[in-house]
C-alpha cells in the first residue's frame, strides 16, 4: 500500500481523532513542549499511533518548503474526505471557513486549495452535486495544499451552511451585485465565506442561505475574477482583519 505525509497540526489532529489506524509514523519536534504539542501526544498515546521526536531539521527535509509546525506524519493509503465536524471539533479558535458552490474544474479547486493554505482557512467545503473531487490535477495544482487542508464534500450545502450557523459561524457570499463591498462591510471573526462559479455564481438557495452579501470592487472592463483569485482577495482580507 503507497505512503503519503501530511503535515501541520489540523490536518495529523483530524486524522489522528478520526482515521488513526491509517497513520504509521508521528514524527514531532523535540524542541517543542508547548500544550498543543502535548494535546496531541496525548491523543497519540491513546491511539498507540508510533511517535518519533525528532529535530526541525528533519522535519524539513521529509516536508521541505512546507510549514509543518514541528509535527509530520506518515498516512498508508490515499486521501479520506473528512466529515465537518472532524475538522470544527478540533478547532482552538473562531472557524475560518471557504465554501465553494459549483466549482467543477481541478484546477480552479487546486488553487483554491493553494489560496485556502495560504491564508490558513481550517477547511474547504463543497456539495458532492457540480463539484469537482479531489483528483490527481486538483492535487498537483494545490502543491501540498491538499494535504493541508480538509477538502469536505457535503451531500446538502444549504442545511450544511445552517448547521454553520447554528455553531454561530456567520456566512459570507461573494456576488457583484451586492450592496456592500468587501472593504467596507463588517463581520464577526468566525466565517465562512462561499463563492460559486465563475459566471454562474452561488446557487438560489445558497445565495438564500448567506447571512451576507459582499461584492469585490472592479475598477476595470472585466466583470468577474477568476474563483481562486476572487477567493485570495476575500480570504486575504478577513486574515487582515483576524
Amino acid at each position: 500500500m503507497s505512503s503519503r505525509l501530511i503535515y501541520g497540526f489540523h490536518a495529523v489532529t483530524a486524522k489522528l481523532r478520526h482515521d488513526p489506524e491509517s497513520l504509521k509514523e508521528i514524527y514531532v519536534d523535540a524542541g517543542r513542549q508547548d500544550a498543543r504539542v502535548r494535546d496531541l501526544l496525548r491523543h497519540v498515546e491513546l491511539q498507540g499511533v508510533k511517535f518519533i521526536p525528532c529535530d526541525g531539521k528533519r522535519l524539513d527535509g521529509m516536508a521541505p518548503g512546507a510549514k509543518h509546525q514541528g509535527v509530520v506524519a506518515i498516512v498508508e493509503g490515499g486521501h479520506k474526505v473528512l466529515h465537518l465536524d472532524d475538522v470544527l471539533d478540533t478547532l482552538e479558535e473562531p472557524a475560518f471557513l471557504l465554501v465553494l458552490d459549483g466549482v467543477t474544474d481541478p484546477r480552479n479547486l487546486g488553487a483554491c486549495l493553494r489560496v485556502a493554505d495560504a491564508a490558513g482557512v481550517h477547511a474547504v467545503i463543497a456539495p458532492k452535486d457540480k463539484s469537482v473531487g479531489l483528483t490527481d490535477v486538483a492535487i498537483k495544482t494545490a502543491c501540498g495544499a491538499a494535504e493541508t487542508v480538509p477538502y469536505v464534500m457535503v451531500t446538502n450545502l444549504a442545511r450544511t451552511l445552517r448547521e454553520l450557523k447554528e455553531r454561530e459561524i456567520w456566512v459570507i457570499g461573494t456576488a457583484g451585485e451586492a450592496e456592500s463591498d468587501l472593504y467596507t462591510a463588517q463581520w464577526p471573526q468566525a466565517t465562512a465565506w462561499v463563492l460559486g462559479a465563475e459566471g454562474e455564481g452561488m446557487r438560489r438557495l445558497t445565495r438564500e442561505t448567506c447571512d451576507q452579501r459582499v461584492s469585490i470592487p472592479m475598477h476595470g472592463s472585466v466583470e468577474s475574477l477568476n474563483v481562486s483569485v476572487a477567493a485570495g482577495v476575500c480570504l486575504f482580507e478577513a486574515r487582515r482583519r483576524r
